[in-house]
């Protein structure tokens, strides 16, 4: 005991403390706060990370001379000396002006931790490379692949850390901190669409790869990304884009009321293509939202945000090999071409920041979404029907309401550096007429699968702490509650069902982080997470399968060998309790027992010279079955070896350029590997100029024009007329060669 006092003592009494630091950072153009500078004090490299007020604070200085450093990508660096006093505060008000991309901007340090680096890498990634969907920022995150197999309207299969994540079972996706991942939905667990975003609004992105952030609970398993959509436009936008295969879009960003501390903006999109299948997708999109900002006093803000989102579409669905290797259609051509649906989605979203006295950050968020679905598939053809076919509906009317709120707090303990966040929210889904039906040419139901209602409410809380322990030692502790409630009232009994279930699950994170030198730092996360279960299973599963857990840990580092290259390296593993398979036709989701996944993932990004820039991302993964003889533990259509990376070039003078390439490696399709999924190879360039307020820019995606499957699965089917059906690799075939250009005005 009398150690431990000592100890105590000579942390409050190494040495006698002063002054403070109170500042705050603006963009110099917009007068704008910059959320996310990363501030150090050159002498000590003790850190601090700007609030969503742009300010900062040091605490407990001594008197005398101090510099730091102010740094922020895409910002000219800026470095001040202040004068800390015998007692008080020393107030800093500065401005950054925007400036060249510069990877030496990058800053490594314990005190901001691998998270605040690791979102250092979309931040710079989202400025260098060409967007042209929301899916192209969704790629950003090192390792993640994506498959469209639904005639461009239906949310992207997603891959990362050995999960074929579906529509996302394993993965948070969030928009402005509003959820996209829809509970229960009527055609997956977790079913996250993007397409209502519109790219050129998005200013960042954030990612964790991982279950260890505590203000991220349900589907966080294999990792989470959030966008964030601009808050205040430089300048407005119209943009024109033409392509093949009937492509036409229209996109404009345009500023209604700007001035120094309040803007308001709408942005709208309207993009209509036919595709390049022999049946036409007849594919229509309309975006629009409206977004109101303002800086009330120094230490309030208030976001609105109100956006509609509506598509429809036509689709020829994924073919059997055995049909386009017979000639019998082409990879182009369809066994069932009236596949297809149509969505749509509304939100409301508010957020108020405050600031207290004391310098503690308040973030209070209420949102309101309407969401409606529709999809029509055919996975088997005529396996249960020999005479109609297979054909299915997915129908649903959901709407969500949310609120949430952070407290934020930056103090000292003796004389280290402590920081203190906590946070409590409710979501509520109140979904109707949640249905799986049999039906006949988009018209006509043959039989209701399943058909009722689902009420879901997800209460939640968390609390996290981050202390320096040393200038070059910084850890972090969380934990998380969350609470739900599952109702279901199924409408096709004869008699009134209506049963719920509740469940509660803690989650625990624990995260260190050590700077030995200033050009390394070397991070351990370990924590538990969870991925709820569809309210429809839960209702007669077991309950250990409603909110099965998800433990997992990475060991890795960050490491700028010279000033303009970044590499990260990470060696980590994930054990779920439980893995769901989506069974889309009977519109169940089966269990398929516990399993384990670990890998490397290496990251490296290099400034080549002053406008030229090169990023290669390398992924393996091995994941497996616990529950299955060896010969059968592969899990179907989990990546294992894949790779990204391209050139960049963006010079001042108005030229831009872009050379990537995306590679898959071949996968298992089933348990025991009697099946492949093949891999890919792609190449995409794009070259473009702006010259005053026009731009100009060209894309080719597919560059060698190399044929390729996007989504594959191993499916029981029967085509008309076969006597048995046949299980093999049913694929969407992947786009051709196709070019595309895009005429922009800057006003």
């Amino acid at each position: 005991m009398r150690t431990i006092t000592l100890i105590l003592c000579m942390i409050f009494s190494t040495a006698v403390f002063a002054g403070n630091i109170r500042g705050i950072i603006l963009d110099a153009e917009t007068n704008q706060p910059l959320e996310g500078a990363q501030i150090y004090l050159n002498d000590t490299r003790q850190g601090a990370v700007s609030s969503p007020l742009g300010k900062f604070s040091f605490d407990n200085l001594p008197e005398g001379e101090v510099s730091f450093t102010i740094r922020y990508i895409s910002y000219e660096t800026k470095t001040l000396e202040v004068t800390i006093p015998a007692s008080g505060t020393v107030e800093v008000n500065t401005r950054l002006t925007p400036g060249e991309v510069l990877l030496n901007e990058i800053v490594i340090a314990a005190s901001t931790g691998p998270a605040q680096t690791i979102r250092n890498i979309p931040a710079l990634d989202i400025r260098l490379r060409p967007v042209r969907s929301s899916q192209d920022i969704l790629q950003m995150v090192p390792g993640l692949f994506i498959a469209q197999h639904a005639g461009g309207g239906k949310a992207e299969q997603i891959f990362l850390r050995g999960f074929d994540i579906d529509h996302g079972t394993d993965i948070s996706l969030s928009v402005d901190g509003m959820p996209v991942n829809m509970v229960s939905h009527a055609h997956g667990q977790g079913y996250a669409d993007l397409h209502f975003l519109i790219p050129e609004v998005v200013e960042d992105v954030h990612f964790q790869k991982g279950v260890y952030d505590a203000a991220t609970g349900n589907f966080a398993t294999a990792g989470q990304v959030g966008f964030y959509t601009e808050d205040f436009l430089r300048e407005s936008q119209v943009k024109l884009e033409a392509g093949q295969y009937g492509l036409t879009r229209l996109m404009s960003k345009v500023k209604l009321l700007s001035q120094d501390n309040r803007q308001v903006y709408a942005a709208g999109e309207w993009m209509a293509q036919d595709g390049y299948f022999e049946s036409s997708q007849n594919f229509l999109r309309n975006n629009i939202m409206l977004k109101y900002n303002e800086k009330i006093a120094d230490n309030q803000s208030l976001t609105v945000s109100v956006a509609h989102f509506r598509s429809r579409w036509d689709a020829s669905g994924q073919v059997p090999t055995r049909a386009v290797e017979s000639g019998a259609i082409t990879r182009w051509g369809a066994i069932d071409n009236t596949e297809g649906g149509e969505t749509s989605r509304s939100h409301i979203n508010v957020q108020f920041v405050s600031e207290t006295p004391s310098g503690a950050h308040f973030r209070q968020q209420l949102y309101w979404i309407k969401y409606d679905f529709e999809l029509y598939s055919n996975f088997t053809f005529f396996l249960e029907d020999s005479v109609h076919g297979d054909q299915i509906r997915q129908k649903e009317n959901r709407e969500i309401l949310g609120y949430q709120t952070t407290y934020d707090q930056v103090m000292t303990l003796g004389n280290l550096p402590f920081r203190i966040e906590s946070g409590a929210g409710v979501r509520a889904d109140k979904i109707r007429n949640n249905e799986l039906s049999h039906t006949l040419n988009r018209r006509e139901v043959l039989d209701s699968l399943a058909f009722g209602d689902i009420d879901e409410i997800n209460m939640f809380g968390f609390a996290r702490a981050n202390l320096e322990l040393h200038p070059r030692l910084n850890l972090e502790a969380g934990i998380r509650y969350d609470q739900f409630r599952f109702i279901y009232a199924n409408k096709l009994t004869p008699t009134y069902d209506r049963r719920g279930q509740e469940k509660g699950i803690l989650s625990g994170k624990l995260n260190l982080t050590w700077s030995p030198k200033e050009n390394l730092q070397v991070y351990l996360n370990t924590g538990t997470g969870f991925h709820s279960n569809d309210t429809r299973v839960i209702m007669s599963a077991d309950p250990r399968q409603i909110l099965p857990r998800a433990i997992g840990s990475d060991l890795g580092f960050f490491v700028k060998p010279i000033p303009r290259m970044i590499i990260q390296a990470a060696v980590w593993g994930l054990y779920l309790e439980q893995e769901f398979v989506y069974v889309g036709d009977a519109g169940i989701v089966e269990p398929s027992g516990k399993t384990i996944r670990t890998g490397v993932d290496l990251t490296m990004r290099y400034q080549l010279s002053k406008h030229l820039y090169g990023d290669i991302d390398i992924n393996f993964t091995h994941p497996r079955s616990l529950e299955a003889a060896e010969a059968e533990a592969y899990i179907p259509l989990a990546p294992m070896l894949s790779s990204t990376g391209g050139l960049s070039w963006q010079s001042q003078r108005g030229f831009s350029a872009s050379l990537r390439y995306r590679w898959l490696g071949d996968r298992p399709a089933n348990e025991d590997y009697s099946l492949t999924a093949s891999g890919y190879c792609l190449l995409d360039a794009q070259v473009g100029y702006r010259l005053g307020p026009w731009e100009l820019s060209v894309k080719a995606e597919n560059l060698l024009d190399a044929e390729w499957r996007e989504a594959q699965f191993e499916t029981e089917s029967r085509l008309r007329g076969e006597s048995s059906p046949v299980t093999e690799i049913h694929f969407t075939p992947g786009s051709p060669r196709f070019l595309r250009t895009s005429l922009s005005f800057f006003f």
